[in-house]
């Protein structure tokens, strides 16, 4: 008896949902149960390199680009994918201030969506001539005008980052570790004297005091994969700064590669305060242009080829 009483009792328990299923409703009971745990999407990481091998890194070989022949004498085709937000992961730095990295890890993340980019680049600094030594005490405003003269433009600051960086992003333009022997880098600093610069008697003087350029591309091994010298180093560069400056207004004014000094001199940053007409002692630039639209080939009837516009279909 008390076996038939257990079966009984187990067999109406199990009746108990059900009975509440149909006199509740399906909604009633589903709700009993817990809801999944949420799950955060993660955002999308758009990477050209995000992992490399922990490899000896050897200087990239220069790139001869297609179509290199559309740019004027003197420049050369950058047509390549930019990243607009680039992490690197310093290994080593150099000096208690953590400005100059010595050492980047081989594993950077690009976030955001790469934009392509194709246009016309001086090989050299202005006035971009190999074996010259590059203009100086230069404000933005005069190095406009002097690309506009020669029919050209100043960088945007994403093109000149590209142009040094190259295909696979680097942080220095011949790669991950600073080498102050490939490019004109970390040479002791020389307190400007402010009074003598700014008095047009004593400037020149006060210049050539100061001074420590080279001439461009005397040093073979500052150059970028895209065969672009002298970006890191040597003289700092005007670009116009795409983003704006952290200055109020913003200026459209930037500086980018560093000059000879100890700083930074490594493709991504930028230094944006200063405005359109400051001269400084070690400020130079170089000039950009658009890229030409590419010529289609013409169709060649002897080898049965239509690639051309005007060519007929066979």
């Amino acid at each position: 008896m008390r076996l038939g009483r257990k079966i009984t009792r187990a067999f109406m328990l199990a009746l108990i949902p059900v009975g509440l299923g149909l006199v509740l409703g399906p909604r009633a009971v589903r709700r009993r149960v817990a809801p999944a745990p949420k799950i955060r999407a993660r955002p999308v990481f758009h990477s050209v390199a995000q992992r490399l091998p922990s490899l000896p890194f050897a200087p990239p070989q220069s790139i001869a680009p297609p179509n290199a022949a559309l740019c004027p004498d003197g420049m050369l085709l950058i047509d390549g994918q930019y990243c607009p937000e680039l992490a690197f992961r310093c290994l080593k730095y150099l000096g208690e201030g953590r400005l100059r990295c010595a050492e980047f890890a081989q594993t950077r993340r690009c976030v955001g969506k790469l934009q392509r980019k194709k246009f016309c680049i001086d090989q050299y600094e202005y006035p971009n001539r190999e074996a010259a030594k590059p203009r100086l005490a230069v404000t933005w405003e005069e190095a406009g005008q002097l690309c506009r003269e020669q029919g050209k433009r100043l960088c945007a600051s994403s093109e000149w980052t590209l142009a040094c960086e190259g295909p696979e992003p680097l942080p220095y333009p011949y790669g991950f570790k600073r080498d102050a022997t490939l490019c004109n880098v970390d040479k002791p600093y020389r307190f400007p004297d402010n009074d003598a610069y700014a008095n047009p008697r004593t400037r020149a003087q006060e210049v050539a005091r100061l001074d420590q350029r080279e001439r461009s591309g005397s040093r073979p091994g500052c150059v970028s994969p895209y065969g672009v010298y002298d970006l890191t180093g040597n003289v700092d560069e005007w670009v116009v700064n795409e983003k704006g400056s952290r200055t109020k207004p913003p200026y459209v004014s930037g500086l980018k590669g560093g000059y000879w000094g100890p700083v930074r001199n490594r493709c991504r940053p930028i230094t944006d305060v200063h405005n359109m007409w400051h001269s400084g002692y070690q400020i130079g630039f170089r000039c950009c242009t658009d890229a030409p639209a590419e010529v289609p080939p013409r169709c060649d009837p002897a080898r049965r080829q239509s690639t051309g516009p005007e060519c007929p279909s066979i």
